[in-house]
Formats: C-alpha cells, structure tokens, sequence
C-alpha cells in the first residue's frame, strides 16, 4: 500500500503505479447475491449446468458486479493522511476485455492519471486495471474519479 503524507503529495505522484493489490475470489454465491440485487439474472451468471456448455465453459461474474468492487480492490492500493472523507464522483470510461470466471480470484493495479486541487480536498483520477489470476486480457480496465476532501 503507498502512503500519502498529504493531498498535496497526492497531487504530486502523476504517473505513479500502485498496487496490484491482493487476490479477491469471486464465488458462485456472490455472484447470486448480485443478480438478486440487479434483477440480472441471465444464465450465463447462475445455471451452471447451461454454462458449462456455453462459450465461457462455465458460470461467470456480471461485468457490473467487477466493476462495483472497485472501491473494495483499490481501497487497498494507497491511504492519504488528513482525508475525512472520500466519494465516488464518477468513470470517465469503463470496459470489459475478458470475463470473470466463477472460482478465479481477480486483482486491482493503478496509475494515477490526474490529481488536482478541487474545493477543500483533490480530485483523483486513477487508471484501474483489473486482472485474473486465469491470465490473458484484463477483465476490466476504468478510469474511476473521486473527490478527497480534507479533514
């Protein structure tokens, strides 16, 4: 994990890598659990009998359920000392290379496209790249915007 002294080291570190971060399985459970929560429920994701027939040769997660555990894969890549709070305010791009296999593990890495001064705090713009520990292409590459405000 990289530490920041401060928002304005933050702004500093442009270009900088962090991470990759640690390994996060993705289980048949969970990927249930989200497509109650979306209302997705395609069979692709949860009849595990079809898939394996299917083009993946098994079940696999929603692109969206690997993209709402951003915050959870690069919460872990660095700490900015002296923020109170820090919010999603956005994507700029979002895509989906490859899928997630059920049972893979998937993993953030990051570089810091843009850190500037905004308001009380600093908007931060990070090119995310989540990879599987299967290999191959990405299963999704962002461009994630925050904003850290100051405590």
């Amino acid at each position: 994990m990289r530490r920041f002294a401060s928002l304005d080291e933050l702004t500093g570190a442009v270009g900088q890598q962090l991470g990759p971060g640690d390994w996060f399985t993705i289980d048949q459970a969970r990927v249930a659990r989200f497509a109650d929560a979306t209302d997705d429920h395609q069979w692709i994701h949860l009849d595990q009998a079809r898939a394996a027939a299917g083009p993946y040769g098994g079940t696999i997660a929603h692109g969206f359920l690997t993209l709402s555990l951003l915050p959870a894969l690069v919460g872990g890549l660095y700490r900015v000392d002296g923020v109170r709070m820090a919010v999603n305010y956005g994507l700029n791009r979002v895509r989906f290379p490859a899928p997630v296999r059920v049972g893979t593990a998937i993993r953030a890495g990051a570089v810091i496209a843009s850190a500037e001064p905004v308001d009380s705090g600093a908007q931060l713009v990070l090119a995310v790249t989540v990879e599987s520990d299967a290999g191959g292409k990405p299963v999704c590459v962002a461009e994630t915007v925050s904003r850290l405000y100051a405590g």
